[in-house]
C-alpha cells in the first residue's frame, strides 16, 4: 500500500476514540494500545501488526515538565513521583486487585484488562519504580526527527531526561 494513493490519515484521537471509530465503522484501521486491542479482536477485527516488531523499544508514556517550573517546586514534584513510584509499585505488588481497578477504570472486560496487565508488566511498558526507559526516548526522537520535527542532529536523550527527582523519591522511600 502506497500513502496517499491507497489509503488516507485522520487524527481521532486516544486510543479508545480510534476503538469507537473503529467499531462504528468510521475508519477501517486503527493503531490500539493494549488491552483494547483484545477487545478489538474479540468484535472480529485482524490484528495486523504489533508495535513492538515495529518499534521493540518505545517509550510509551513520560511524565513532563519544564525545567523551571521543576526546579521552582522540587518538593512538591518529588512528593508527585514518590506517589508514581509508590502507584507503580502497587499495580505489579496486587496483581488481581489492580486488574480489577483496570478493568473497572477504562471499562473493560476483566479477561482484557488481565492480558493488559500481563502484557505491561512482562514487558515492563510500565516500570515498577515508574523508571523511564532512556532508550525508547531515544526511539522517539529518531521518529520527530525522520518525521521534520527536529532540526538538525537529533539530540541525546540525556537533554531531556533528569532523573534526579525520581532518585530524590526513590531514596526518600528508601530505596535505590
Amino acid at each position: 500500500m502506497e500513502y496517499p494513493r491507497d489509503y488516507k490519515l485522520v487524527n481521532v484521537g486516544g486510543t479508545a476514540d480510534l476503538f469507537a471509530a473503529l467499531s462504528s465503522g468510521q475508519i477501517a484501521a486503527a493503531p490500539l494500545a493494549i488491552p483494547l486491542n483484545f477487545a478489538a479482536e474479540e468484535a472480529g477485527f485482524n490484528v495486523i501488526g504489533w508495535y513492538r516488531d515495529v518499534l521493540p523499544n518505545y517509550q510509551l508514556t513520560a511524565l513532563t515538565v519544564k525545567r523551571s517550573w521543576a526546579e521552582a517546586n522540587r518538593p512538591l514534584l518529588i512528593r508527585f513521583v514518590k506517589g508514581m513510584v509508590l502507584a507503580m509499585r502497587w499495580v505489579y505488588e496486587n496483581k488481581e486487585p489492580a486488574i480489577d481497578f483496570l478493568a473497572k477504570e477504562m471499562k473493560l472486560k476483566p479477561a482484557h484488562a488481565r492480558k493488559g496487565w500481563e502484557y505491561y508488566t512482562a514487558n515492563r511498558i510500565w516500570y515498577p519504580d515508574a523508571d523511564i526507559n532512556t532508550e525508547g526516548v531515544n526511539t522517539l526522537i529518531r521518529i520527530y526527527s525522520e518525521q521534520g520535527q527536529l532540526k538538525g542532529t537529533p539530540p541525546s536523550p540525556a537533554r531531556y531526561i533528569d532523573q534526579s527527582y525520581l532518585r530524590e523519591a526513590l531514596r526518600e522511600l528508601g530505596s535505590r
